[in-house]
């Protein structure tokens, strides 16, 4: 059994980007994650403790957002890297980050980075 949990649409107000306006006044990015990991424990226990706990996902990836980084790619591996830290039972993370609107005088929704890893 293949066991996913995806968590949408996570909405930050961050200081990430390369231009001074974008680390003095901010923007708004997106977070989207998909964790794969062998939870077959908990269909069957209805326990927390056999699962990720959502929460504590939110709390790593908000933690991650509030450390500003000039590129979207560097916030995006720093998240990757402490989701894996602080749940070691991950076997694959699917990450996306997106700015909205971002800065450079075009008419454009988002700019996204996509990390996909897996673990052995």
């Amino acid at each position: 059994m293949t066991t996913r949990i995806e968590l949408k649409e996570m909405r930050f107000y961050a200081y990430h980007g390369v231009m001074p306006q974008e680390t003095k006044v901010g923007n708004n990015f997106v977070v989207n994650l998909i964790l794969t990991a062998p939870l077959e424990q908990a269909v069957r226990s209805d326990e927390l403790d056999d699962t990720i706990n959502y929460a504590a996902v939110y709390e790593v990836v908000k933690e991650q957002m509030d450390i500003p980084s000039k590129l979207i790619e560097h916030a995006a591996g720093r998240i990757l890297y402490a989701l894996k830290e602080r749940f070691p039972q991950l076997a694959a993370i699917e990450l996306k980050l997106s700015k909205l609107n971002p800065p450079f005088g075009g008419d454009i929704h988002s700019a996204s980075i996509i990390l996909d890893e897996t673990y052995p």
